[in-house]
């Protein structure tokens, strides 16, 4: 599908999450510039979330609280709605049995860096800080032991946003770079290759809002990776004057998710 300023959603994998009911545990797998990639300098310190008034629920309660009720509701369309900041498919993988979450959110969760986990003998529910403090936390789910990591998907998904910022129809309208950072903070660089220089140039400043594009073709997101500390998405684009091409992306991923370092073609 040619996306231009039409909605979109996508679905990248079929459910995962829902084999607890017959096993106990499994792996939950990803599928379907002055800027530059962070590298091992220090990351910049979250925002804390904001304290509770007297009286009222901790943050972390209410926002979770307040995504818990539309899961009981059970409708994952409106969940992939309200969720727009999660890959569509990861949002139908994670939520596909809401029993094991439910009942791992029963409990208060535990700070960890910038996000707050809930752990039960099935899964692990992790909500970051960012959407704690908008009030409506989507949190990620993994079953328990898995590594509590971002995958090719949420990749895939950071690339459709900047995209469809690009085109003038972000998926949602508080989509914006100053409320949700997409590209990589510019004082970080690039980690070096074996020879100390830059695996990849720095972003252009110009390729930071990818002016001139008209559309692009979300289902032929596609995405590897060449380094093991890189993933790089590829996209057929069209720009405002109809010339076709491919434009790649390359990220890192981060506390906050995947940010975006690179573009070229």
């Amino acid at each position: 599908m040619e996306y231009g300023r039409t909605a979109l959603r996508g679905h990248d994998r079929g459910g995962l999450l829902g084999r607890l009911a017959v096993a106990a545990a499994l792996l939950l797998t990803g599928c379907d510039a002055a800027v530059g990639i962070p590298g091992d300098a220090p990351e910049q310190a979250a925002a804390p979330a904001p304290s509770a008034a007297p009286g009222a629920p901790e943050p972390s309660v209410a926002a979770i609280g307040r995504w818990a009720a539309d899961l009981r509701a059970g409708s994952l369309d409106e969940l992939e709605n309200r969720c727009w900041t999660m890959a569509p498919g990861n949002v139908r993988d994670m939520y596909d049995t809401p029993g094991p979450i439910l009942e791992a959110i029963d409990e208060p969760g535990v700070r960890s860096g910038s996000v707050f986990v809930w752990r039960s003998a099935a899964v692990t529910v992790v909500a970051r800080d960012r959407d704690v403090a908008a009030g409506y936390a989507c949190p990620h789910v993994f079953a328990s032991g898995d590594e509590i990591a971002f995958n090719a998907a949420d990749a895939r998904h950071t690339v459709r946003r900047f995209l469809a910022r690009a085109v003038g129809a972000p998926l949602d309208s508080a989509d914006v770079e100053s409320s949700y950072p997409l590209v990589c903070a510019a004082e970080r660089s690039w980690d070096p290759d074996e020879n100390g220089k830059s695996v990849v140039p720095p972003m252009a400043a110009g390729a930071r809002t990818m002016t001139g594009i008209r559309s692009f073709t979300d289902e032929s997101i596609k995405s590897e990776w060449p380094y093991d500390e890189y993933i790089t998405v590829s996209v057929p684009v069209t720009t405002a004057s109809g010339v076709r091409k491919k434009q790649t992306f390359t990220l890192k991923s981060g506390s906050d998710g995947y940010c975006i370092g690179d573009v070229s073609g």
